[in-house]
């Protein structure tokens, strides 16, 4: 099962990293963008720290309140999650 979170988050970082890279892309050359409920549905979901990492390498949607106080927010909520499973339920990471 600790396989299983781990793959999980690496895959879901991966592609948060991506999906705003992909976007900041699009942003520059002026094409259709990555829609932000997207960009928060994949930080939801686990990529918040790749969602984070992209938004400070590339410098983007670093001037929108929701993406400064929201994706580092989903990403405290991520981490305090884990550590409650992984306290509660040590049997889960074995």
């Amino acid at each position: 099962m600790k396989l299983v979170f781990i793959v999980y988050y690496a895959i879901l970082n991966i592609v948060g990293f991506l999906v705003m890279l992909s976007d900041k892309r699009k942003a520059m050359y002026h094409r259709t963008r990555t829609k932000e409920s997207t960009l928060f549905l994949v930080s939801i979901l686990g990529g918040a720290l790749g969602v984070f990492l992209a938004m400070h390498i590339f410098r983007h949607k670093t001037k929108h309140g929701s993406f400064i106080y929201g994706i580092p927010a989903i990403l405290i909520v991520h981490i305090l999650l884990i550590s409650y499973i992984a306290y509660n339920f040590p049997n889960l990471f074995k």
